[in-house]
């Protein structure tokens, strides 16, 4: 947990929300790993502040799914088994597919030209192996299409299962291999969307999800972390 740092107080909200807004982003990064114990007194020393706001914020991740609380032991990061994560993009491959579909038939010009924007940013931090701004890249590229489908209850189911596996796209994007293969399927995708041709854009969207799928299970079947 010495990959914390201490918070920069927000004057506008509740010290209990800093914290837990701070410990949750920590999770779905991959800051705090799956299965590991969260000490309420390390976390407290690290991020500056008394141990009350931090237990209060651990029992808001439990009731999130991304805390677990065992009897006797304590606190851990939430584990995913590799059916979890399978089982959540075989349903993001098949909303992000709507999402393409609709985009191809209501995005804007100035969505296109923010869509190709970020692409061309995604494709700079590959080049420069920086996944920091990899990870943010590929955020802004699918909230963009998701943004452009203008369907608010499709675009907070995508958000809710994008946020039970983003701590494992760490893993992904990290991978050279991937990220360049990503820059194609960005491409297509893109295309696709430029064009208008919503069946298209609906193919590449979801066999870009579904490329993900088969990396998890050919890294667990080699017995490499997820």
């Amino acid at each position: 947990m010495d990959n914390l740092t201490k918070l920069n107080l927000d004057d506008y909200k509740p010290l209990r929300d800093v914290v837990f807004e701070n410990l949750r982003e920590a999770i779905l990064e991959g800051k705090l790993r799956p299965g590991q114990r969260l000490m309420e007194v390390q976390l407290a020393e690290q991020l500056g502040v008394s141990r009350t706001p931090v237990r209060e914020a651990i029992r808001k991740l439990e009731l999130e799914g991304l805390v677990v609380m065992l009897p006797r032991k304590g606190a851990y990061v939430a584990n995913m088994s590799l059916k979890d994560i399978i089982d959540v993009l075989e349903v993001r491959a098949s909303l992000e597919g709507l999402s393409a579909s609709l985009a191809a038939e209501r995005i804007s010009e100035e969505g296109i030209e923010e869509l190709k924007r970020i692409s061309e940013e995604f494709n700079t931090s590959t080049i420069e192996a920086d996944i920091d701004t990899l990870l943010k890249k590929d955020v802004e590229f699918h909230e963009c299409i998701f943004k452009a489908t203008n369907n608010k209850k499709l675009h907070q189911l995508i958000n809710t299962l994008w946020e039970q596996v983003y701590r494992f796209r760490v893993t992904y994007i990290s991978d050279y291999d991937s990220s360049v293969s990503i820059i194609e399927e960005h491409k297509n995708i893109l295309d696709a969307i430029i064009s208008g041709d919503s069946e298209l854009a609906q193919k590449y969207a979801t066999e870009h999800i579904e490329k993900a799928e088969q990396f998890m299970i050919e890294r667990a079947m080699n017995n490499k972390e997820l």
